[in-house]
């Protein structure tokens, strides 16, 4: 049984292992409360952050990392296009691109929003973040519009990343995306995969329905 310490990024693999189909369970890790004393976690990760999974003697961290860990372990998969298939070059980007260009830095500006003191919630850095989160977003634009998803006309592991990092831009981040990325999230987030996910990862799903009712 493959175990999921974690939400937040963690729904990316939670999401990923619905598409395939593949037992697991989610083992819930509170950091804001602190992990000070919990011990299995800090086995699997003494640098205390999510997710993490173990499976059999394997443990990992970093979600993109997992994400590709599964899909090569129990795929072939239709979520990972073959090396000599047209659409990967576009998936292997923007599966990387989904962590460390998108949800990497709206992480900052979400913390700085959120956590920083009053007087340092529009620093410099935070502005940084955000420039860049905005720079790489339009090489999410430009590719949908051409193609529903971001590796071609099928959806793709590459769009659970994505997907993830837009919605924690425009939940929390204060990022009003475009038609062309509402539209995109209205697509994914309609796939079984997604809402069976969402409903194994409640702490999340109440998060964002609180956001999104922010929103309105």
């Amino acid at each position: 049984m493959i175990t999921v310490f974690g939400e937040g990024r963690g729904f990316r693999v939670v999401w990923l292992l619905e598409e395939m189909e593949l037992a697991y369970r989610l083992r819930p890790v509170d950091l804001l409360a602190g992990v000070e004393k919990d011990a299995e976690f800090l086995a699997i990760n003494p640098a205390r952050f999510i997710p993490a999974i173990r499976d059999g003697d394997v443990t990992m961290v970093e979600s993109i990392a997992i994400m590709e860990y599964l899909m090569a372990r129990y795929g072939p998969t239709p979520l990972a296009p073959d090396p000599r298939d047209g659409a990967f070059p576009a998936y292997q980007q923007f599966l990387h691109l989904g962590e460390a260009g998108l949800a990497a830095s709206i992480y900052f500006v979400v913390g700085a929003r959120h956590f920083a003191p009053e007087a340092e919630r529009q620093n410099w850095s935070a502005g940084q973040a955000l420039s860049v989160f905005e720079s790489r977003l339009s090489l999410v634009t430009r590719q949908l519009a051409h193609t529903p998803y971001l590796a071609g006309e099928a959806f793709t592991a590459a769009d659970i990343s994505v997907t993830y990092a837009l919605e924690l831009a425009q939940a929390s981040g204060g990022v009003a995306l475009g038609e062309a990325e509402q539209s995109y999230l209205a697509r994914t987030s309609a796939r079984d995969g997604y809402k069976r996910a969402m409903e194994t990862c409640q702490s999340r799903k109440a998060w964002l329905a609180k956001a999104r009712t922010g929103l309105q």
